[in-house]
């Protein structure tokens, strides 16, 4: 019985093995090792790799085809694929080292990826052109450096090849010089080059491409490509029929589309964002394209008509457009109905051009889109109500337009909605509940409105107990108005997921609740309310917090946050010193708590703070000394210290970092002379110590050695001596302010040569110097907190701030001086000076004749000098003159009556000018027929005025001539002088009893008239 049961054993198991055999016949292999020449070249190539992370731990033991990153051929062992991608490459910086020729063992390699490492710019080995069978090779974003070599040329077998160099924030770290070995790849199907310098490479670039017959796919984005070839033949060979990727984005190209392009008729995706393309697209080029899937041509400077694109479009790839984004372009018109012709479109861009008018209803039969972006347009009118019907909306996006009217209620009907901006347009009535029943999807919401008054504004209305559907992770309503007490309300506490939240200027009258400070935040801006209240001495939202309560009604001591990475709390009520312990608070990168009531001196362990990037303690009530140990603050950027009562001198240590553009120190009682340490302040946008007690002369090395300086601003101080003829040098200057000092001497003649006064400048929509970017991370992207700075400078005859402007107010004031001498021509050289101020001066002289040239005076400035001459008629071109103020010179002449002038109706600004006449002054000037008339009457007065010299000449002649006639005549002759004195008695005595007699009868006469 034993003996059967073995047989039975025996033969099952031999019943196994020839069927496992069978079924089987080739698995035998697996209990092989891989092949010991290929085992010990990885090894070799293992040791001359550096892995901090342990990548290659397991290359251990005998099989290598067991190895991390290394697969063999199941039959012969054979090591094919090595693929050692570092897929946490946004975590760790993978391999480095050296690639070890010891890999040519490896005889029977297809497929070679070393992507996302870091190899530190060595060169590419050209041993890697040797590979016989490799099909794939990916050398993409591994920070290789120097020259590819045309060796890869040699990879005849080559499907697949990556070389994209990786994005560089500085250059290229690694270019080619020709590209013609690319002709020995003839099975080449996929080409990436993307971010390797080709500009030294044959101009003709196109050339070698055109002997790829089997390329599917070509990427040569960011290349330094400044050739775009134009054939003359109309219709030039082209050998690419294949192809259905072209990708030439972030080139050089500075020209139009060339017509060849679009003669590929097999292209799904063609990719050419920031390319420099220029001019028009003409429509009947599109109509070719007819299996197109992909189309970016963003961040251009294509200027067609929109309705030539989209109706070209439309007619030729309705059916198959899914992506279309023509953003950041000259694009222009009104969208067209065609737009909702494309049935499959899931992706639409047309932010960042100038479209106008209302847009289209036809919009609605977009029923597949997915994302919709419109931003930073002219679209006016209301949002169209069939919105509703796009119920695969994920974003939209119709952010910085002109648009008003209510929001449609048909909104809500968006379920797959995540992304809602609708910032920055004149929104009217109310969004309530109802917008958002079914937006159950909804993780981004922002209504960041216009900041400009109306008198009905838009209301974000919904009852304290609403529980929303969704749960949002942003929220961004700025500018119109909710509940005062929003922040209490349920809409806001059943949000779990909130990191973002701003309520800025929405009318809310509360305290801050303490549930809010639990939120793991990294944003929370709630400015520019009415919240009152104390804040919390510990918190315990996220790290890296941005906190905004600026603006607000906040009281209590200065609170002390760990976890605030950027601070802002001005313009509130809060009290007491700055707490000495501010130092332990080591992440805070901005600091800015102006505008309140602060008092004390600076705290010595504010020293600690190492990362600090923006000190504002302006406009409070702190003295003593500026610091002198903040020499370890070395990322410091701005320094508000304005408005305050610090004394002593400004410390050497400011200008040790060369990170620091914008110091303001005015309006304090700093004083003495300016330390020669401020000339190491190279790197200075902005210098303000206006309104302080610094003395002595400005010092030359400003000019010489402050050349970034944007804005000099010295007024109120006590400098004397001349203006230096160096600040002359100071090419990016447009504002100077050396008013109400004790300065002397005359103008510099060179101030026409301060060549930013003669070109108007933009608001940039991006960087610019007169604000402070710090960057942040908001969980998912980079992205900036910006700190405007700001200014007071005296415009128009006001004390006026300037902030969001600054950086196109254009000003010269040299006022309250005793400049002598006269103005100089060379300043009206500065045809876009906007203010001009040389008033309570000794300056003498005429007003310049080519004052007219300056057009974009708008404040002009030359009151209480020693002017003289007439005003000069090319003054009365400058249209943008405004304010005028020439009193208290000695101006003679007709004022003049055209253009701006005739606004000028207040005779104060032409005062205590004794030659000056015209309207509005009540002296009158003549005109040639009034002066002829009145040479008339002028020669008729001479002539009276000679008949009556002659008249009083006579008679002062006469009077004595006969007085001494007739009394020298009594005095020499005795018998004539009784006969004369005997007749005077004789008259005088008839001329008596004359007068008495009739006397007598006149009594009579009255009695006999009294009696009856």
């Amino acid at each position: 019985m034993a003996t059967l049961l073995l047989v039975l054993l025996s033969l099952l198991l031999e019943f196994l093995i020839v069927k496992a055999v069978i079924i089987h016949p080739h698995d035998g292999y697996l209990d092989k090792a891989c092949i010991e020449v290929e085992r010990k070249a990885l090894l070799e190539f293992k040791h001359g790799l550096e892995d901090p992370s342990g990548w290659l731990s397991s290359w251990v033991g005998a099989d290598c085809c067991q190895w991390r990153g290394v697969d063999c051929n199941n039959q012969t062992r054979n090591v094919v694929k090595v693929d050692l991608r570092n897929r946490d490459y946004l975590y760790s910086n993978g391999l480095g080292g050296e690639i070890s020729d010891s890999l040519l063992h490896l005889k029977y390699l297809s497929y070679l990826d070393l992507s996302f490492n870091d190899f530190q710019r060595i060169r590419i080995p050209n041993f890697l052109g040797s590979f016989e069978r490799l099909r794939y090779l990916n050398l993409s974003n591994a920070n290789f450096g120097g020259t590819i070599p045309p060796h890869l040329g040699n990879l005849s077998r080559l499907h697949y090849l990556d070389l994209n160099g990786g994005y560089s924030y500085i250059s290229l770290t690694i270019g080619i010089y020709n590209l013609n070995w690319l002709s020995g790849l003839p099975f080449l199907k996929y080409l990436d080059m993307g971010n390797v310098n080709l500009s030294k490479a044959t101009t003709n670039w196109m050339q070698p491409i055109n002997m790829l017959p089997s390329l599917l796919e070509l990427h040569l984005s960011r290349c330094v490509i400044s050739d775009f070839p134009h054939y003359s033949d109309p219709n030039p060979f082209v050998n690419l029929t294949s192809l259905q990727v072209i990708d030439l984005s972030y080139n050089n190209f500075n020209t139009t589309l060339p017509g060849w392009l679009f003669n590929i008729t097999t292209l799904r995706g063609l990719y050419l964002k920031g390319a420099i393309i220029q001019g028009h697209i003409p429509h009947e080029n599109l109509q070719s394209l007819r299996t197109l899937i992909t189309l970016d041509l963003s961040d251009n400077n294509i200027t067609s008509e929109v309705i030539v694109l989209v109706n070209g479009l439309s007619i030729c790839c309705n059916n198959s457009l899914e992506e279309l984004h023509l953003g950041f372009n000259g694009l222009s018109g009104e969208l067209p109905d065609s737009l909702g012709n494309f049935n499959n479109l899931r992706s639409l861009d047309l932010s960042y051009n100038s479209f106008g008018g209302p847009l289209p209803n036809s919009i609605q039969h977009l029923t597949n889109l997915e994302s919709l972006d419109l931003s930073r347009n002219s679209l006016s009118g209301p949002i169209p109500v069939g919105i509703g019907n796009m119920l695969r909306m994920k974003r939209l996006d119709l952010s910085l337009n002109l648009m008003n009217g209510t929001i449609p209620n048909s909104i809500g009907q968006l379920r797959e909605l995540t992304e809602l901006n609708l910032d920055w347009n004149s929104w009217e009535g109310v969004i309530s509940e109802i917008h958002f029943s079914n937006l159950s999807k909804l993780e981004y919401l922002s209504l960041h409105l216009s900041p400009k008054t109306k008198k009905q504004p838009f209301r974000f209305h919904v009852r304290p107990e609403w529980i929303p559907p969704f749960d949002l992770k942003y929220i961004d309503i700025s500018n119109c108005y909710v509940s005062p007490k929003f922040l209490s309300s349920n809409c806001l506490k059943t949000q779990k997921r909130l990191v973002y939240i701003t309520l800025k200027n929405v009318g809310m009258s509360d305290t801050i609740p303490e549930w809010l400070w639990k939120q793991d935040l990294y944003r929370l801006d709630l400015s520019r309310n009415r919240l009152y209240g104390k804040l919390p001495s510990i918190i315990s939202s996220g790290s890296n917090l941005l906190v905004d309560l600026s603006f607000n009604r906040l009281a209590g001591r200065l609170p002390l946050w760990f976890n605030v990475t950027w601070l802002f709390l001005g313009n509130n009520l809060f009290s007491g010193p700055i707490p000495l312990n501010i130092g332990d608070s080591s992440s805070l990168k901005v600091l800015h708590v102006s505008g309140n009531l602060l008092n004390g001196s600076i705290p010595p362990s504010m020293s600690k703070l190492e990362g600090l990037v923006v000190v504002d303690l302006s406009n409070n009530h702190l003295s003593g000394k500026i610091p002198k140990n903040w020499n370890d603050l070395h990322w410091l950027r701005t320094i508000d210290l304005s408005k305050n009562k610090f004394t002593g001198g400004i410390p050497s240590w400011m200008c040790s970092m060369y990170s620091l553009s914008w110091l303001k120190l005015s309006d304090n009682k700093l004083s003495g002379e300016l330390s020669p340490s401020l000339q190491n302040c190279t790197w200075l946008y902005s210098l303000d110590l206006g309104n302080n007690r610094f003395s002595g002369k400005i010092p030359k090395w400003i000019g010489e050695r402050m050349s970034s300086l944007r804005q000099l601003r010295l007024r109120g101080n006590m400098f004397t001596g001349d203006i230096p003829e160096r600040l002359c040098g100071l090419f990016h200057l447009h504002i100077l302010d050396l008013a109400l000092n004790n300065l002397s001497g005359t103008i510099p003649k060179c101030l026409g040569n301060l060549t930013n006064f003669t070109f108007m400048k933009l608001l940039a929509m991006g960087f610019d110097d007169d604000k402070t970017y710090i960057v942040y991370s908001d969980h998912d992207d980079m992205a900036y907190i910006t700190y405007s700075n700001h200014m007071e400078l005296v415009v128009k005859g006001q004390d006026m701030e300037f902030e969001s402007i600054l950086p196109i107010v254009n000003l010269i004031d040299f006022s309250g001086n005793n400049l002598w001498g006269e103005i100089p021509e060379g300043i009206t050289n500065l045809s876009k000076l906007g203010t001009l101020n040389l008033s309570c001066n000794e300056l003498t002289g005429k007003i310049p004749q080519k004052i007219g040239d300056m057009q974009g005076l708008e404040t002009l400035d030359l009151s209480c000098n020693r002017l003289s001459g007439t005003i000069p008629p090319s003054m009365s071109s400058i249209t943008s003159l405004s304010h005028l103020n020439l009193s208290h010179n000695l101006l003679s002449g007709p004022i003049p009556s055209t253009n701006q002038f005739s606004t000028f109706n207040d005779p104060s600004i032409y005062e205590a000018n004794l030659g000056l006449c015209g309207i509005p002054l009540s002296a009158n000037c003549s005109t040639p027929n009034d002066q002829k008339h009145k040479d008339d009457q002028d020669a008729e007065e001479d002539e009276d005025g000679r008949y009556m010299t002659w008249f009083f000449i006579s008679m002062g002649l006469g009077f004595p001539v006969g007085f001494w006639v007739v009394c020298g005549s009594l005095a020499l002759n005795k018998s004539w002088r009784h006969a004369y004195f005997l007749f005077i008695d004789e008259t005088m005595d008839r001329l008596y009893v004359f007068i008495m007699v009739n006397m007598v009868r006149l009594k009579r006469k009255i009695k006999r008239v009294g009696f009856h």
